[in-house]
Protein backbone atom coordinates (compact mmCIF):
# COMPACT_ATOMS: atom_id res chain seq x y z
CA UNK A 1 0.00 0.00 0.00
CA UNK A 2 1.53 3.29 -1.06
CA UNK A 3 1.73 6.24 1.30
CA UNK A 4 -0.06 9.26 0.08
CA UNK A 5 1.24 12.72 1.06
CA UNK A 6 -1.75 13.23 3.32
CA UNK A 7 -1.15 9.94 5.20
CA UNK A 8 2.57 10.70 5.55
CA UNK A 9 1.92 14.17 6.99
CA UNK A 10 -0.63 12.85 9.49
CA UNK A 11 1.75 10.09 10.58
CA UNK A 12 4.58 12.60 10.97
CA UNK A 13 2.33 14.94 12.96
CA UNK A 14 1.43 12.14 15.39
CA UNK A 15 5.09 11.26 15.96
CA UNK A 16 5.99 14.89 16.58
CA UNK A 17 3.14 15.20 19.10
CA UNK A 18 4.36 12.08 20.91
CA UNK A 19 7.91 13.43 21.07
CA UNK A 20 6.75 16.84 22.31
CA UNK A 21 4.49 15.22 24.89
CA UNK A 22 7.36 13.07 26.13
CA UNK A 23 9.59 16.15 26.35
CA UNK A 24 6.91 18.08 28.24
CA UNK A 25 6.52 15.23 30.70
CA UNK A 26 10.30 15.03 31.17
CA UNK A 27 10.47 18.78 31.70
CA UNK A 28 7.59 18.57 34.15
CA UNK A 29 9.35 15.83 36.10
CA UNK A 30 12.57 17.84 36.16
CA UNK A 31 10.69 20.94 37.30
CA UNK A 32 8.94 18.97 40.00
CA UNK A 33 12.25 17.52 41.15
CA UNK A 34 13.77 21.02 41.30
CA UNK A 35 10.80 22.31 43.28
CA UNK A 36 11.08 19.39 45.71
CA UNK A 37 14.81 20.05 46.11
CA UNK A 38 14.20 23.76 46.68
CA UNK A 39 11.51 23.00 49.26
CA UNK A 40 13.70 20.51 51.09
CA UNK A 41 16.59 22.99 51.21
CA UNK A 42 14.27 25.74 52.45
CA UNK A 43 12.87 23.46 55.15
CA UNK A 44 16.37 22.44 56.10
CA UNK A 45 17.64 25.98 56.52
CA UNK A 46 14.47 27.28 58.16
CA UNK A 47 13.87 24.25 60.36
CA UNK A 48 13.70 24.57 64.17
CA UNK A 49 17.16 23.02 64.36
CA UNK A 50 18.72 26.00 62.55
CA UNK A 51 18.48 28.47 65.50
CA UNK A 52 19.93 25.78 67.75
CA UNK A 53 22.89 25.26 65.41
CA UNK A 54 23.39 29.01 65.14
CA UNK A 55 23.32 29.37 68.92
CA UNK A 56 25.90 26.57 69.29
CA UNK A 57 28.05 28.28 66.67
CA UNK A 58 27.71 31.57 68.58
CA UNK A 59 28.97 29.88 71.76
CA UNK A 60 31.89 28.29 69.88
CA UNK A 61 32.98 31.58 68.31
CA UNK A 62 32.18 33.86 71.26
CA UNK A 63 32.76 31.95 74.48
CA UNK A 64 32.55 33.36 78.01
CA UNK A 65 36.03 34.94 77.96
CA UNK A 66 35.55 36.67 74.60
CA UNK A 67 32.01 37.83 75.44
CA UNK A 68 32.96 39.25 78.85
CA UNK A 69 36.07 40.98 77.45
CA UNK A 70 34.05 42.47 74.58
CA UNK A 71 31.42 43.75 77.02
CA UNK A 72 34.08 45.09 79.39
CA UNK A 73 35.82 47.18 76.69
CA UNK A 74 32.59 48.55 75.18
CA UNK A 75 31.07 49.38 78.58
CA UNK A 76 34.09 51.41 79.68
CA UNK A 77 34.13 53.24 76.32
CA UNK A 78 30.45 54.17 76.44
CA UNK A 79 30.75 55.47 80.02
CA UNK A 80 33.18 58.19 78.88
CA UNK A 81 31.23 58.96 75.68
CA UNK A 82 27.87 59.21 77.48
CA UNK A 83 29.46 61.39 80.17
CA UNK A 84 30.72 63.68 77.40
CA UNK A 85 27.28 63.78 75.73
CA UNK A 86 25.30 64.42 78.92
CA UNK A 87 27.71 66.85 80.61
CA UNK A 88 29.94 68.60 78.07
CA UNK A 89 27.52 68.75 75.14
CA UNK A 90 24.56 69.40 77.42
CA UNK A 91 22.18 66.81 75.99
CA UNK A 92 20.06 66.47 79.14
CA UNK A 93 17.55 63.97 77.78
CA UNK A 94 18.58 60.51 79.07
CA UNK A 95 15.50 58.56 77.94
CA UNK A 96 15.56 60.20 74.50
CA UNK A 97 19.27 59.30 74.26
CA UNK A 98 18.34 55.68 75.02
CA UNK A 99 15.65 55.90 72.33
CA UNK A 100 18.27 57.07 69.79
CA UNK A 101 20.50 54.15 70.82
CA UNK A 102 17.76 51.62 70.09
CA UNK A 103 16.77 53.32 66.81
CA UNK A 104 20.36 53.05 65.54
CA UNK A 105 20.57 49.45 66.76
CA UNK A 106 17.36 48.55 64.93
CA UNK A 107 18.57 50.18 61.70
CA UNK A 108 21.86 48.28 61.88
CA UNK A 109 20.03 44.99 62.44
CA UNK A 110 17.67 45.77 59.54
CA UNK A 111 20.76 46.26 57.36
CA UNK A 112 22.08 42.87 58.49
CA UNK A 113 18.71 41.31 57.73
CA UNK A 114 18.65 42.79 54.22
CA UNK A 115 21.95 40.99 53.51
CA UNK A 116 20.61 37.77 55.14
CA UNK A 117 23.21 38.06 57.92
CA UNK A 118 20.75 38.17 60.81
CA UNK A 119 20.43 34.77 62.56
CA UNK A 120 17.13 32.94 62.33
CA UNK A 121 14.67 33.03 65.23
CA UNK A 122 13.18 29.93 66.87
CA UNK A 123 9.60 29.12 65.80
CA UNK A 124 7.21 31.44 67.62
CA UNK A 125 4.30 30.16 69.67
CA UNK A 126 1.80 31.80 72.00
CA UNK A 127 3.79 30.63 75.02
CA UNK A 128 7.07 32.00 73.63
CA UNK A 129 5.64 35.42 72.65
CA UNK A 130 4.86 36.38 76.26
CA UNK A 131 8.53 36.32 77.39
CA UNK A 132 9.44 38.42 74.34
CA UNK A 133 6.92 41.14 75.24
CA UNK A 134 8.01 40.96 78.88
CA UNK A 135 11.68 41.30 77.92
CA UNK A 136 10.95 44.26 75.63
CA UNK A 137 9.07 46.11 78.38
CA UNK A 138 11.69 45.29 81.01
CA UNK A 139 14.51 46.45 78.71
CA UNK A 140 12.88 49.85 78.24
CA UNK A 141 12.45 50.26 82.00
CA UNK A 142 15.95 49.01 82.81
CA UNK A 143 17.91 51.15 80.35
CA UNK A 144 15.68 54.21 80.61
CA UNK A 145 15.64 54.32 84.42
CA UNK A 146 19.40 53.63 84.53
CA UNK A 147 20.17 56.76 82.50
CA UNK A 148 17.71 58.83 84.56
CA UNK A 149 19.40 57.57 87.74
CA UNK A 150 22.81 58.57 86.39
CA UNK A 151 21.47 62.05 85.63
CA UNK A 152 20.02 62.76 89.09
CA UNK A 153 22.48 60.75 91.24
CA UNK A 154 26.22 60.41 91.50
CA UNK A 155 28.04 57.37 90.12
CA UNK A 156 28.70 56.20 93.68
CA UNK A 157 25.02 56.12 94.63
CA UNK A 158 24.22 54.45 91.30
CA UNK A 159 26.70 51.68 92.15
CA UNK A 160 25.33 51.36 95.68
CA UNK A 161 21.88 50.75 94.18
CA UNK A 162 23.46 48.29 91.74
CA UNK A 163 24.65 46.16 94.67
CA UNK A 164 21.01 45.34 95.46
CA UNK A 165 20.63 43.76 91.99
CA UNK A 166 22.81 40.77 93.00
CA UNK A 167 20.60 39.42 95.84
CA UNK A 168 17.53 40.22 93.72
CA UNK A 169 18.85 37.97 90.93
CA UNK A 170 19.73 35.16 93.37
CA UNK A 171 16.27 35.30 94.95
CA UNK A 172 14.40 35.54 91.62
CA UNK A 173 16.34 32.67 90.02
CA UNK A 174 15.60 30.50 93.05
CA UNK A 175 11.87 31.27 92.81
CA UNK A 176 11.57 30.88 89.02
CA UNK A 177 14.15 28.22 88.12
CA UNK A 178 15.09 26.66 91.50
CA UNK A 179 18.73 27.67 91.00
CA UNK A 180 20.87 27.44 94.12
CA UNK A 181 24.11 29.31 94.81
CA UNK A 182 26.85 27.54 96.74
CA UNK A 183 28.05 28.90 100.09
CA UNK A 184 31.47 29.87 98.72
CA UNK A 185 29.87 31.85 95.89
CA UNK A 186 27.69 33.66 98.43
CA UNK A 187 30.87 34.57 100.33
CA UNK A 188 32.52 35.82 97.12
CA UNK A 189 29.47 37.90 96.17
CA UNK A 190 29.35 39.38 99.67
CA UNK A 191 33.03 40.36 99.44
CA UNK A 192 32.40 42.02 96.05
CA UNK A 193 29.36 43.94 97.36
CA UNK A 194 31.18 45.14 100.50
CA UNK A 195 34.19 46.19 98.43
CA UNK A 196 32.08 48.21 95.99
CA UNK A 197 30.16 49.81 98.87
CA UNK A 198 33.41 50.90 100.54
CA UNK A 199 34.87 52.09 97.22
CA UNK A 200 31.88 54.30 96.39
CA UNK A 201 30.92 55.45 99.90
CA UNK A 202 32.72 58.78 99.42
CA UNK A 203 30.53 59.65 96.41
CA UNK A 204 26.95 59.36 97.67
CA UNK A 205 25.20 62.40 96.21
CA UNK A 206 21.54 61.92 95.40
CA UNK A 207 18.16 63.61 95.38
CA UNK A 208 14.84 62.21 96.58
CA UNK A 209 13.57 61.76 93.02
CA UNK A 210 16.88 60.20 91.96
CA UNK A 211 16.80 57.76 94.88
CA UNK A 212 13.25 56.69 94.00
CA UNK A 213 14.28 56.13 90.38
CA UNK A 214 17.35 54.14 91.46
CA UNK A 215 15.33 51.80 93.69
CA UNK A 216 12.64 51.45 91.01
CA UNK A 217 15.39 50.41 88.57
CA UNK A 218 16.58 47.42 90.66
CA UNK A 219 13.77 44.94 89.85
CA UNK A 220 13.64 45.64 86.06
CA UNK A 221 17.44 45.38 85.89
CA UNK A 222 17.49 41.99 87.63
CA UNK A 223 14.58 40.68 85.54
CA UNK A 224 16.21 41.92 82.34
CA UNK A 225 19.45 40.02 82.99
CA UNK A 226 17.65 36.82 84.03
CA UNK A 227 15.42 36.79 80.93
CA UNK A 228 18.30 37.54 78.55
CA UNK A 229 20.39 34.72 80.01
CA UNK A 230 17.67 32.07 80.22
CA UNK A 231 16.02 32.74 76.85
CA UNK A 232 19.37 32.22 75.12
CA UNK A 233 20.40 29.18 77.13
CA UNK A 234 17.03 27.40 77.33
CA UNK A 235 15.16 28.45 74.17
CA UNK A 236 18.05 28.53 71.64
CA UNK A 237 17.88 32.26 70.91
CA UNK A 238 20.96 34.00 69.54
CA UNK A 239 21.83 37.49 70.79
CA UNK A 240 21.06 39.34 67.53
CA UNK A 241 17.84 37.42 66.85
CA UNK A 242 16.55 38.23 70.33
CA UNK A 243 17.54 41.88 69.95
CA UNK A 244 15.69 42.04 66.60
CA UNK A 245 12.48 40.71 68.12
CA UNK A 246 12.48 42.81 71.30
CA UNK A 247 13.75 46.18 70.04
CA UNK A 248 10.39 47.36 68.54
CA UNK A 249 8.65 46.67 71.86
CA UNK A 250 11.39 48.53 73.73
CA UNK A 251 11.11 51.53 71.39
CA UNK A 252 7.36 51.71 71.89
CA UNK A 253 7.65 51.87 75.68
CA UNK A 254 10.59 54.29 75.58
CA UNK A 255 8.42 56.73 73.61
CA UNK A 256 5.77 56.52 76.32
CA UNK A 257 8.41 57.20 79.03
CA UNK A 258 9.91 60.32 77.41
CA UNK A 259 7.14 62.82 78.45
CA UNK A 260 7.32 61.70 82.09
CA UNK A 261 11.08 61.40 82.69
CA UNK A 262 12.70 63.83 80.21
CA UNK A 263 12.50 67.62 80.30
CA UNK A 264 10.94 69.36 77.27
CA UNK A 265 13.07 70.80 74.50
CA UNK A 266 14.77 67.79 72.89
CA UNK A 267 13.85 68.88 69.36
CA UNK A 268 15.09 72.44 69.97
CA UNK A 269 18.53 71.15 70.99
CA UNK A 270 21.53 72.46 69.04
CA UNK A 271 21.85 69.61 66.53
CA UNK A 272 25.17 70.77 65.08
CA UNK A 273 27.51 68.45 63.21
CA UNK A 274 29.80 67.96 66.22
CA UNK A 275 26.93 67.35 68.68
CA UNK A 276 25.12 64.97 66.32
CA UNK A 277 28.34 63.05 65.62
CA UNK A 278 28.99 62.58 69.34
CA UNK A 279 25.42 61.34 69.89
CA UNK A 280 25.71 58.92 66.95
CA UNK A 281 29.02 57.57 68.30
CA UNK A 282 27.27 57.04 71.63
CA UNK A 283 24.43 55.25 69.82
CA UNK A 284 26.86 53.01 67.92
CA UNK A 285 28.58 52.09 71.17
CA UNK A 286 25.12 51.50 72.66
CA UNK A 287 24.42 48.90 69.98
CA UNK A 288 27.72 47.15 70.70
CA UNK A 289 27.03 47.37 74.44
CA UNK A 290 23.63 45.73 74.03
CA UNK A 291 25.05 43.06 71.73
CA UNK A 292 28.07 42.30 73.94
CA UNK A 293 25.87 42.24 77.04
CA UNK A 294 23.51 39.77 75.37
CA UNK A 295 26.48 37.60 74.33
CA UNK A 296 27.88 37.69 77.87
CA UNK A 297 24.51 36.82 79.43
CA UNK A 298 24.03 33.96 76.97
CA UNK A 299 27.51 32.56 77.59
CA UNK A 300 27.55 32.95 81.39
CA UNK A 301 24.78 33.93 83.81
CA UNK A 302 22.97 36.98 85.15
CA UNK A 303 25.02 37.05 88.37
CA UNK A 304 28.32 36.86 86.46
CA UNK A 305 27.26 39.86 84.35
CA UNK A 306 26.48 41.89 87.49
CA UNK A 307 29.86 40.95 89.01
CA UNK A 308 31.52 42.09 85.77
CA UNK A 309 29.74 45.44 86.06
CA UNK A 310 31.01 45.93 89.61
CA UNK A 311 34.50 44.93 88.47
CA UNK A 312 34.33 47.64 85.78
CA UNK A 313 33.49 50.24 88.42
CA UNK A 314 36.51 49.31 90.52
CA UNK A 315 38.84 49.30 87.50
CA UNK A 316 37.62 52.78 86.53
CA UNK A 317 38.12 54.05 90.08
CA UNK A 318 41.67 52.65 90.28
CA UNK A 319 42.46 53.93 86.78
CA UNK A 320 41.37 57.46 87.70
CA UNK A 321 43.45 57.23 90.89
CA UNK A 322 46.71 55.89 89.39
CA UNK A 323 46.59 57.32 85.85
CA UNK A 324 44.80 60.66 86.23
CA UNK A 325 45.71 61.32 89.88
CA UNK A 326 42.12 61.78 91.10
CA UNK A 327 41.73 62.14 94.87
CA UNK A 328 39.47 59.15 95.54
CA UNK A 329 40.82 58.54 99.03
CA UNK A 330 42.64 55.59 100.55
CA UNK A 331 39.41 53.96 101.80
CA UNK A 332 37.90 53.92 98.31
CA UNK A 333 41.05 52.42 96.80
CA UNK A 334 41.15 49.70 99.47
CA UNK A 335 37.48 48.94 98.83
CA UNK A 336 38.17 48.61 95.10
CA UNK A 337 40.97 46.13 95.78
CA UNK A 338 38.68 44.12 98.08
CA UNK A 339 36.00 44.02 95.38
CA UNK A 340 38.54 42.85 92.78
CA UNK A 341 39.66 40.08 95.17
CA UNK A 342 36.04 38.99 95.56
CA UNK A 343 35.60 39.06 91.77
CA UNK A 344 38.70 36.88 91.35
CA UNK A 345 37.37 34.39 93.90
CA UNK A 346 33.98 34.24 92.17
CA UNK A 347 35.66 33.74 88.77
CA UNK A 348 37.79 30.91 90.19
CA UNK A 349 34.74 29.18 91.67
CA UNK A 350 32.86 29.52 88.38
CA UNK A 351 35.68 28.11 86.25
CA UNK A 352 36.25 25.25 88.68
CA UNK A 353 32.54 24.39 88.64
CA UNK A 354 32.48 24.43 84.83
CA UNK A 355 35.55 22.17 84.61
CA UNK A 356 33.99 19.72 87.08
CA UNK A 357 30.78 19.64 85.01
CA UNK A 358 32.76 19.07 81.82
CA UNK A 359 34.78 16.22 83.38
CA UNK A 360 31.66 14.57 84.82
CA UNK A 361 29.84 14.78 81.47
CA UNK A 362 32.86 13.32 79.62
CA UNK A 363 33.15 10.49 82.16
CA UNK A 364 29.43 9.76 81.82
CA UNK A 365 29.82 9.67 78.03
CA UNK A 366 32.79 7.30 78.27
CA UNK A 367 30.77 5.05 80.62
CA UNK A 368 27.94 4.92 78.07
CA UNK A 369 30.41 4.04 75.31
CA UNK A 370 31.99 1.27 77.40
CA UNK A 371 28.57 -0.16 78.23
CA UNK A 372 27.61 -0.09 74.56
CA UNK A 373 30.83 -1.89 73.59
CA UNK A 374 30.19 -4.51 76.30
CA UNK A 375 26.71 -5.09 74.89
CA UNK A 376 28.16 -5.52 71.40
CA UNK A 377 30.69 -8.05 72.72
CA UNK A 378 27.89 -9.96 74.43
CA UNK A 379 25.93 -10.03 71.16
CA UNK A 380 28.96 -11.41 69.33
CA UNK A 381 29.42 -14.14 71.96
CA UNK A 382 25.76 -15.11 71.66
CA UNK A 383 26.07 -15.31 67.87
CA UNK A 384 29.09 -17.65 68.03
CA UNK A 385 27.37 -19.81 70.61
CA UNK A 386 24.28 -20.06 68.43
CA UNK A 387 26.29 -21.01 65.33
CA UNK A 388 28.09 -23.76 67.25
CA UNK A 389 24.83 -25.12 68.65
CA UNK A 390 23.25 -25.27 65.23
Amino acid sequence: MLLTPKMFSSWLRKDVKKILKRKDSDAGERGKALEDLRASLFNRFRSPETPKRQQQQQHRICGPTVALTFNFIVAISIIFVNKWVLKNIGFEFPVFLTFIHYIVAYLLMALLKSFSLLPASPPSTKSSSLPLYTLGIVMSLSTGLANVSLKYNSVGFYQMAKIAVTPSIVFAEFLWYRKRVSFMKVVALTVVSVGVAVATVTDLQFSLFGACVAFAWIIPSATNKILWSNMQQRENWTALALMWKTTPITLLFLVSMIPFLDPPGALSFNWSYANTSAILVSALLGFFLQWSGALALGATSAITHVVLGQFKTCVLLLGNYYIFGSNSGLISVCGAFVAIMGTSLYTYLNTRGQSLKASSSSSALSDKKSRFSDLKDDDKNLETYGSEAV
